[in-house]
C-alpha cells in the first residue's frame, strides 16, 4: 500500500526513469543531464554570481560548487573573482562549453519531444508548480 501510493517514491521512480532516458540520448555528447542544465542556466543567466546561479538552478551553494567542479575541470566553464569585489565568484561558459552545449541540444529536443508524448507540457507546469508549492513551505 505504501509504495504504491506514496507520491514520494511514484515522483522519484519518475525522476530516474526520466533521468536514464535523457542519459542514454546525451551519451555522445559527453555530457549528464545535471550538467546540461546546469550550463544552460549560465548561458542564459545575466547574473553571473555564485549565489544567483545556485538560486536560478535551484541548488544550495555545496552543491553547486561540487557540480561546478566537473565542469571546471573539464574546461567547460570558468569561474573567477570579480576584480571590482574580489568575494563575489562569477562563472561563465567557456568557448569549449559553449561548444559542448550546442552539439547536446540536438539530442535533447529530440528527447524533449519523446518525453512529451508521456508528460504533456500542461502535466510537467502542474508538477513544477507544485514542486514550488512545496519549497514556499519548507521556509
Amino acid at each position: 500500500m505504501l509504495a504504491a501510493s506514496c507520491a514520494g517514491l511514484a515522483i522519484r521512480q519518475a525522476a530516474r526513469r526520466v533521468t536514464q532516458f535523457y542519459e542514454d540520448a546525451l551519451q555522445d555528447s559527453g555530457l549528464s543531464v545535471a550538467q546540461l542544465g546546469l550550463m544552460a542556466v549560465i548561458a542564459t543567466n545575466e547574473d553571473d554570481r555564485m549565489a544567483a546561479l545556485a538560486a536560478r538552478a535551484g541548488l544550495d551553494p555545496s552543491t553547486l560548487s561540487r557540480n561546478l567542479r566537473g565542469l571546471e575541470r573539464d574546461g567547460l566553464i570558468e569561474i573567477a573573482s570579480v576584480e571590482k569585489d574580489l568575494r563575489r565568484r562569477a562563472v561563465w561558459l567557456t568557448e569549449s562549453g559553449l561548444r559542448r552545449l550546442q552539439g547536446a541540444l540536438p539530442a535533447w529536443k529530440a528527447t524533449q519531444a519523446r518525453i512529451a508524448e508521456v508528460f504533456p507540457a500542461d502535466l510537467l507546469q502542474r508538477i513544477a508548480v507544485a514542486g514550488e508549492k512545496l519549497a514556499e513551505r519548507e521556509d
